[in-house]
Formats: structure tokens, sequence, C-alpha cells
């Protein structure tokens, strides 16, 4: 594994534990082992599961201007606390808030450690 795709992961992982903390409706338990395990769930749903149904939901994304995309994300947010022990979302609002937290740390933190090209 690269050094980018470990720093990505990790960002993911920070993004993560933000996340949890900043909404409510969202627990751990388990620690950072947990944590971890959620972002490679989640990262894993978002480069293979989430580019499929975002492609099949198109129609109705369209017909409601985008916000659809919106309730595939937390349906996967939903997705990601059924399948990690000791990592529970309760209900849609948290997972609805949770997904978008999340989408939003992980692009910024991300985007901030970008690798910069060699001059």
């Amino acid at each position: 594994m690269s050094m980018n795709m470990f720093l990505k992961f990790l960002g993911t992982a920070a993004a993560v534990f933000l996340t949890i903390n900043i909404v409510g409706g969202i627990t751990v338990s388990g620690g950072w082992v947990t944590i971890l395990l959620v972002a490679l769930v989640w990262s894993a749903i978002s480069l293979t599961i989430k580019p499929i149904l975002h492609i099949l939901a198109l129609p109705i994304t369209i017909l409601t201007f985008g916000l659809f995309a919106l309730v595939v994300n937390a349906f996967l947010f939903w997705l990601v606390g059924a399948i990690v022990p000791g990592f529970d979302v309760y209900g849609f609002v948290p997972a609805l808030l949770g997904s978008i937290v999340l989408s939003v740390l992980t692009w910024l933190i991300h985007s901030v450690f970008k690798p910069r090209p060699n001059i």
C-alpha cells in the first residue's frame, strides 16, 4: 500500500472520529479499532456500492434535483452501522447528518493533504 493511500485512510478515520463527536445519535463502542474498521468499510462501500446505487437512482435523483443522493448516502452510512459491530446509527436523521458531515470532512481532509507535485 502506498503512503498516499495510507494517509487517505488515516484522513478518513479522522473524519469518522470527528463525525461521531459532532453528530448525535451515532455511537462507537470499541475505540480506535472500531473507528478504523468503520473507515475501512466506508471506503470500500464508497468505491464499490455507492457509484452503482447513484447510477441506479439517477432518474429519481434528477426528479428531486439531487436531493435523493443524500438519501442514498444516508442509507449507505446506516449500512456501515449495520455491518460494523460496535458502530451504531440510531435513525434516519443521524444517518443523514452523519453521511453529510463525513463526506464534507473527508473531502476537506483529503484536499488539505493532497500530494503536491514537485517543481
